[in-house]
């Protein structure tokens, strides 16, 4: 969602917080801005549209060292300049927030009956005036904020500079990820450490209800009591390559491509020979485990998903209940706790507000453990979780997700072996299950050299505005997984149904105009699945396969077939992802759309 980048140095910083907004670009946004602070002097640029807009339209006037900038999405008002931020109070006062503030009315209409003039629709506004308010009555920029966090209902991650304090930058977070990165001689903050791997390696992680300060010297925390406090450093090793597309045209092809190698790093230090090695999950693993009865699993968009495909796993394979419910759902209604629950919470960034919510909802309640599958380690929901599996997928720039589900897939697979062994998983079984683990990249590389055929079959799609997508089993959520990418990047209206349900009201939609694709394993569901496939000609649909090798189906003038390697069947889910990843990517391209960053969306949807 929205990204924040500030910095205090004693040099000019427009430059570190221009190169911050460029790689928070994947999180999506439609404007952006900057204030900046030199000599006494607050100045600003905000346009509506790409980062690229703003650096053109800024000049040399807009300089400082001190300094915040925002990419926002917008909630409250269009994507327009006036609602873009930073937004301001009087000529010394601008602030950047992520997130929402639930009373933004009434704190407006307080505000507003004492003078203060708002300019925009923004919920934002209200924060810049109370703090300016706040101020006049005598506060300096830090008590400011300390008094004004209180009166906030809602979620924030915010950053705030005043005019008459060129030293410091005040920051707040509640629901809203914040990072410092410190240097020598000067400092930043950020909604995400990527935004600052130019500048700095060392990341200090602000946590629940924290306000902190950034000087050029140093940095200050203090916690929800007023307390001050102290946070580990974490070093990040390594380079911030993700951020580079490379020779590839585009992220989310980068990412396709990347899942062999983020898939052998999901595995490594998790599966030994023949077993799975459950203390990966934490130290008191094993004895949570022992306890676990049933699994809940609360997720959103693409990580739902990958819980659909685990609850195939969990209750076919290792032989306990398993509910899966998507997140914004789950935390408004009134539900019953089995004995023994462990709640699963699946989520890339770790910082998805329903997800957490919900996590935060189920501390409350009587389950036996929560365990979080994750890609950002320093994320509140890996914070917050009594054990955690780090998917290992490195961060990923494309709005639509890619590797972060064939990761999350992977690491629901290893779950379902350690809980199984302690129900319906022999030891048999498990080696089974880890042989096919071991096989899973190269047979995933296996599967990326279909990328020619699919791009040709792809071009079939461009001029479509439907289409319907098939499966059967497990592999019913892949089809829900294939028909979302090919909405989220090609803006195709896509839908997904269980294969057997045809009869009961989709075969209705099904002409020639509307293309049908369907996942076919070579499983026990296969007769099946051809049966109702042959509805579907019967009906003059168009059928797109992606088969088995040895599935038996055959190109005909009305069925396409797309070959995919020969894989065991409890990795066949993962398998058949990259094939619809690639179709969808391909179709996008070929309508022209922005694949990187689609209309609409966010990447990590940090807000209700």
């Amino acid at each position: 969602m929205c990204g924040i980048v500030g910095a205090v140095a004693d040099r000019n910083i427009s430059g570190i917080l221009l190169e911050g907004l460029k790689r928070l670009e994947y999180r999506g946004y439609d404007s952006a801005g900057v204030a900046l602070v030199a000599g006494g002097t607050l100045t600003s640029c905000k346009q509506v549209g790409k980062v690229a807009a703003l650096e053109a339209a800024m000049t040399a006037e807009h300089r400082g060292n001190i300094g915040i900038a925002h990419t926002r999405w917008a909630t409250h008002g269009k994507p327009t300049e006036r609602n873009a931020h930073p937004h301001f109070s009087g000529s010394k006062l601008a602030v950047v927030h992520n997130g929402i503030i639930e009373n933004h009315a009434e704190l407006r209409d307080q505000l507003s009956a004492k003078g203060h003039e708002f300019v925009s629709e923004t919920d934002t506004e209200t924060i810049a005036h109370l703090i300016n308010d706040l101020m006049t009555g005598g506060l300096d920029l830090l008590e400011a904020v300390k008094t004004a966090i209180p009166e906030l209902e809602g979620a924030y991650g915010l950053a705030v500079v005043h005019a008459d304090e060129p030293n410091r930058i005040v920051c707040a977070r509640s629901g809203s990820p914040l990072v410092l990165g410190l240097g020598f001689g000067e400092n930043f903050l950020a909604s995400d450490q990527l935004a600052l791997r130019q500048v700095t390696d060392r990341f200090v992680y602000l946590e629940e209800g924290d306000i902190a300060e950034i000087t050029t010297s140093g940095y200050a925390i203090w916690n929800s009591d007023g307390d001050a406090v102290e946070r580990a450093i974490e070093r990040i090793e390594g380079t911030a390559d993700s951020a580079d597309k490379g020779h590839y045209r585009h992220f989310m092809l980068k990412e396709i491509y990347e899942q062999p190698a983020v898939v052998r790093n999901t595995l490594r230090g998790r599966i030994g020979r023949d077993h799975i090695l459950e203390q990966a999950f934490g130290s008191s693993a094993s004895e949570i485990f022992d306890k676990v009865q049933s699994v809940q699993i609360v997720a959103c968009g693409t990580s739902y998903h990958s819980g659909m495909v685990a609850k195939y796993w969990i209750e076919g394979v290792a032989g306990i209940p398993c509910r899966v419910e998507v997140a914004s759902e789950f935390r408004y209604r009134k539900f019953v706790v089995s004995p023994g629950t462990l709640l699963v919470t699946i989520s890339q960034s770790g910082e998805t507000a329903d997800t957490l919510a919900a996590l935060r909802l189920a501390k409350e309640l009587d389950y036996a453990a929560t365990l979080t599958i994750c890609n950002v380690a320093q994320s509140s929901l890996v914070r917050e979780s009594d054990l955690r599996l780090m998917t290992e997928a490195g961060p990923e720039i494309g709005v639509a997700s890619t590797k972060a589900f064939t990761t999350q897939l992977t690491a629901l697979l290893i779950l379902t072996v350690a809980l199984g062994r302690r129900y319906a998983i022999d030891r048999d079984k498990e080696r089974a299950i880890v042989a096919a683990l071991h096989a899973l990249p190269a047979t995933l590389s296996a599967a990326l050299e279909l990328d020619n055929d699919i791009c040709a079959v792809a071009e079939q799609f461009a001029d479509k505005h439907h289409a319907l997508f098939l499966g059967r089993g497990a592999q019913w959520p892949i089809a829900m997984e294939g028909a979302l990418k090919l909405k989220e990047i090609s803006y195709i209206h896509a839908e997904s149904y269980p294969a057997g349900e045809l009869k009961h009201g989709p075969l209705a939609l099904v002409d020639d105009d509307m293309p049908v694709v369907a996942v076919a394993p070579n499983n026990e569901l296969l007769e099946k699945l051809k049966s109702n496939l042959e509805e579907v000609q019967a009906r003059g649909g168009q059928l797109y396969v992606f088969a088995d090798k040895e599935a038996g189906f055959k190109n005909e003038s009305d069925l396409t077939v797309i070959p995919v390697p020969t894989s065991e069947e409890m990795i066949a889910p993962i398998i058949y992802t990259v094939p619809l990843q690639l179709l969808s990517y391909h179709v996008a391209v070929f309508k022209g759309t922005d694949v990187d960053q689609p209309r609409n969306l966010a990447k990590s949807v940090t807000v209700e």
